[in-house]
């Protein structure tokens, strides 16, 4: 392990978590039988290689398949407030090993340690939201029309659930799906993104203690590794009725058609392009918190980061200039150390992409007004580091119509009424997240109208990025229209089934239809 991996306890995480410096492989507990390709897991903080884990193959993933299935047949059987009672113990679990998880999260992709803990703590919450949710698993009663007859609703469990994550949130996007398909009575199938697989096997062993201890079969949760070909094993296995994939929009699209194909159900979490409009009345202080931490939180790489600033042209010099201060106070480094404000981009390729941003919106008549660039030297060898840059842009600007995963925040200028600026923050693909800052309460009230904010997300003074457990998670048009966590996100888990009873010792027909025998 380097010097980094030692200084901040990324070696003694590591072995609370079960993780050996070793293969790891396809799992459903504690049993490894992966054959397939090796894939190697490099830390985007110092560029040292972490771990390794095997890809799944088709034998693999019949295999566990088999074991999924078969653990269904029972585990929807288990009272839901049972379900819950794993999902709590879970939950504990995660409590007590908060912290090496955090470390991994934060080393293995790059983001703050804070943040690493952060995305722990959403797990032990959405395990604490599933265990209540699993005493109120509700349907409904309505009256039928015909007599002596009782008719109501309710929901059962689908089968297998299928997870598709990705890098950026390599363990809460799985828990907010797994806490609830749980509890629902569901069993999951979970490929981790390629570049995270050391997270994925983190949680797995995590659960796999939880039911060994319970005496439930390994099945109910179960790990896959590999690319994209992995990812089709699921997505047209016609064994899987959902699957919840999280990602790009272009693979989105494909997981959409493919699982459309054979008429199974998919829940899709993608692109955001998000934008803070800033309009006369806007406290300048709070707009540049929000608007600073969504740009550069987590190095730009949040779904729901800040990509756009839309600023009345009346205070726009004034926001402009102190952004750009605050942009001079941001420090960029080893994500472990807490004095640090912004960490590594995922690998070279986010890299790349980032570069061809800044050409791309200059080439298109932008203005770069904080310059970027890739870090070198002491610190910055994994070659991941970028500075967070800042361009003046036109939102019909191509690049800015798409989504760069990367510290890169574009400001646009609106005049006129918050009618004006909401067309441009509509004006994209996109419709994840949304925010405004103003303390006009007409213009708030405007903004989450229904001729508002088309986004899945609208927020009143505080920034684009993060989201509370209690609230349906997800966004609309090329966001993919995909609910998570809170609220009743839970029934896309679920099959409705609607039942009529007939305590009466006729049978009437309906519509009046006389039928004698």
């Amino acid at each position: 392990m380097s010097t980094v991996a030692q200084e901040f306890g990324i070696v003694e995480a590591l072995k609370q978590l079960g993780v050996k410096d070793v293969n790891e492989g396809t799992s459903t507990g504690q049993e490894n039988f992966s054959n397939g390709e090796v894939i190697e897991s490099y830390s985007p903080v110092d560029g040292q290689l972490i771990g390794k884990v095997k890809s799944t193959t088709k034998e693999d993933y019949e295999k566990v398949m088999s074991a999924a299935t078969a653990a269904f047949k029972d585990f929807r059987t288990m009272p839901a407030p049972l379900r819950g009672e794993i999902v709590r113990q879970f939950g504990e679990k995660l409590r007590e090993k908060k912290e090496a998880l955090g470390k991994l999260v934060s080393y293995e992709m790059g983001k703050s340690y804070q943040e690493g803990l952060g995305e722990v703590q959403e797990m032990i919450d959405i395990c604490d939201f599933a265990v209540g949710l699993s005493r109120q698993l509700h349907g409904l009663t309505m009256h039928s029309e015909r007599p002596g007859h009782r008719m109501y609703e309710q929901y059962h469990p689908l089968g297998v659930v299928g997870i598709i994550s990705a890098f950026n949130f390599p363990v809460a996007v799985w828990a907010w799906n797994t806490a609830l398909a749980w509890i629902c009575g569901d069993v999951c199938v979970w490929k981790p993104s390629e570049k995270t697989p050391l997270c994925g096997v983190a949680c797995q062993n995590i659960i796999a203690e939880v039911l060994k201890a319970n005496d439930l079969p390994e099945g109910i949760s179960c790990l896959i590794n590999g690319d994209y070909k992995v990812g089709e094993m699921m997505t047209t296995d016609r064994r899987i009725p959902l699957v919840s994939a999280t990602g790009s929009t272009r693979m989105g699209k494909i997981v959409a058609a493919t699982v459309g194909e054979r008429l199974g159900k998919s829940l899709l979490e993608l692109g955001g392009n998000n934008a803070i409009i800033v309009t006369p009345d806007a406290d300048v202080k709070m707009t540049v918190i929000g608007g600073v931490f969504g740009a550069v939180g987590t190095a730009g790489q949040r779904c729901t980061s800040t990509r756009r600033i839309i600023i009345h042209e009346s205070i726009y010099d004034k926001v402009k200039n102190a952004i750009v201060d605050a942009y001079g106070q941001l420090r960029i480094g080893n994500p472990l150390d807490e004095n640090n404000h912004v960490g590594p981009l995922i690998d070279k390729d986010a890299v790349a992409n980032y570069n061809k941003a800044l050409e791309r919106v200059v080439a298109e008549g932008g203005k770069i007004i904080v310059e970027g660039g890739v870090l070198s030297g002491e610190g910055y060898e994994s070659g991941c580091y970028v500075k967070p840059a800042i361009a003046e842009a036109s939102n019909e600007f191509e690049i800015v119509q798409h989504e760069t995963f990367a510290p890169v925040l574009y400001l646009l200028k609106y005049s006129g009424d918050v009618e004006n600026a909401l067309e441009l923050q509509n004006g994209v693909a996109q419709g994840l997240s949304s925010a405004i800052m103003t303390n006009n309460l007409r213009e708030a009230e405007r903004f989450l109208s229904v001729a508002g904010s088309d986004c899945g997300i609208a927020n009143v003074n505080i920034g684009t990025s993060g989201a509370e457990i209690g609230g349906a998670f997800g966004g609309e048009k090329d966001t993919g229209g995909g609910r998570e966590s809170g609220s009743d996100a839970w029934k896309v888990y679920m099959r409705r089934q609607t039942n009529t009873i007939n305590y009466t010792t006729e049978l009437p027909l309906a519509q009046g239809i006389k039928f004698d025998l």
